[in-house]
């Protein structure tokens, strides 16, 4: 398995607010608009999935796994063409601060890695830059 990492992100609201909405998936629907629309042509969520159509790759929905409150959501792909989990680690930066982080595992044949790597990095690192954004 590979691991990929974002870039830490600072986020101004305190670390309780922030896993709050991120463990609910259903709080990703304000998010809708600000997904580029060349690349994403569907989505839609519920407490405990998101589900995207992404060219070339059809239908990939992302399900919770597990709550670490208030510290970590864990996810797991379901119809990725490979095995893929995905978390989002949240710390307390003082009282009224958080830090923010994805990590996704994936495992991807030797052939494939060199053709995804790059995408997949960047595309985790938007979810963090997205993530980062949002009014807690």
């Amino acid at each position: 398995m590979s691991q990929y990492e974002s870039s830490v992100k600072c986020i101004p609201f305190p670390q309780e607010r922030v896993y709050s909405k991120i463990q609910d998936l259903k709080n990703l629907e304000a998010l809708k608009d600000k997904l580029p629309a060349d690349k994403v042509k569907e989505f839609s969520c519920s407490s405990d999935d998101v589900t995207v159509n992404v060219p070339p790759l059809g239908n990939v929905t992302i399900r919770v796994v597990e709550r670490e409150a208030p510290k970590c959501v864990k996810f797991e792909a379901v119809g990725s063409p490979f095995p893929t989990n995905m978390w989002i680690q949240v710390i307390p930066d003082g009282e009224e601060a958080s830090k923010l982080r994805v990590v996704v595992k994936t495992e991807v044949n030797f052939m494939f890695r060199a053709m995804v790597e790059k995408p997949l990095k960047d595309g985790i690192e938007k979810i963090a830059e997205v993530l980062s954004m949002i009014q807690y």
